[in-house]
């Protein structure tokens, strides 16, 4: 057991864990977050998607305990019910969920795209390092596939995030 303390969604929470659990299961069991789902629990399908000072991660794969002093942003974080994100907002308005299972990781991820491209970080399909990153199509299918919607609703996710993404520029 390790005591480990955890800043999630701006309030730090005091944890003592087992040093093999994960954070998607600290964050479930210990803090009673279940947005953040568990899918496939190897990193494959993105449902576990949270944000880490900023960037995302499969919380999944990492272990809570080397997460001490970090900001851990969930999708409870992101929004309440009376006052959406934009991103939440934007799922909602083009119906980028069906059954709702992948939607919190959906959304942590497209949060972080954004941020992203804003930095210029590259993807894989990015043509000219030399320029600024563009919210194409192609970008964003590239830099959501880790996130695996089985219900299909690709379309109206990339159309969620075009617009949360016009919006920023």
């Amino acid at each position: 057991m390790s005591k480990v303390t955890l800043t999630v969604n701006g309030a730090n929470r005091e944890l003592e864990l087992d040093t093999r659990t994960t954070l998607l299961d600290a964050l479930r069991e210990h803090l009673q977050l279940t947005g953040t789902k568990k899918g496939c629990d190897h990193g494959q399908c993105g449902a576990c998607t949270v944000m880490v000072d900023g960037q995302r991660i499969n919380s999944c794969l990492t272990l809570a305990v080397m997460h001490e002093g970090d900001e851990i942003t969930t999708i409870e974080g992101l929004g309440t019910p009376g006052n959406l994100h934009p991103m939440q907002a934007a799922f909602v308005k083009h119906d980028g969920y069906q059954c709702g299972y992948c939607t919190p990781g959906q959304i942590c991820s497209a949060v972080a795209v954004l941020n992203e491209i804003k930095a210029g970080i590259p993807s894989h399909v990015s043509a000219d390092l030399t320029v600024a990153q563009q919210t194409t199509a192609a970008e964003l299918r590239e830099r959501m596939s880790g996130n695996i919607c089985r219900c299909g609703a690709y379309s109206n996710i990339l159309d969620a995030i075009t617009e949360v993404a016009g919006g920023q520029t």
